[in-house]
């Protein structure tokens, strides 16, 4: 009889503290997914070739300005189509500076960096010099 009374209060002692140690609910938790980014490889390549990631370059041969040696033409052109205000100083700016790249970059697609690094740099045969410069940081 004292077996059984003590194997009853083992029996009790273990079944609950498996219930203690199991969930009283299920959960499932859902994160935030990460935000699809085509363009951060190219963006760093060009970063690279243009200034290596300095945001305070700037050219005064071209005037150009920032991490992506935006041109004064750009931004006007830049500020024409998408109604902004921004000026020279504010493309010093990462931020400032990287949605103007990915607003021309956008034009091109996420699927041809050739097309959206040549685009950027300008026109004629140095283009080809450069998407072989970007290529190297790809």
């Amino acid at each position: 009889m004292k077996t059984l009374k003590k194997l009853t209060i083992v029996a009790i002692l273990l079944l609950s503290s498996f219930r203690v140690l199991a969930p009283s609910t299920a959960l499932l938790t859902i994160g935030k997914p990460a935000p699809i980014e085509p363009y951060t490889k190219l963006i760093n390549a060009i970063g690279m070739v243009e200034t290596k990631w300095d945001t305070l370059a700037y050219n005064p041969v071209e005037q150009a300005v920032g991490v992506f040696q935006i041109r004064p033409i750009r931004l006007k052109d830049y500020n024409k189509r998408t109604g902004s205000k921004y000026k020279m100083k504010d493309i010093y700016n990462y931020k400032v500076s990287e949605k103007i790249f990915l607003y021309y970059a956008s034009k091109a697609g996420p699927n041809d960096f050739e097309r959206i690094a040549r685009n950027w740099n300008g026109s004629g045969i140095r283009t080809y010099y450069y998407w072989a410069q970007v290529q190297k940081h790809l």
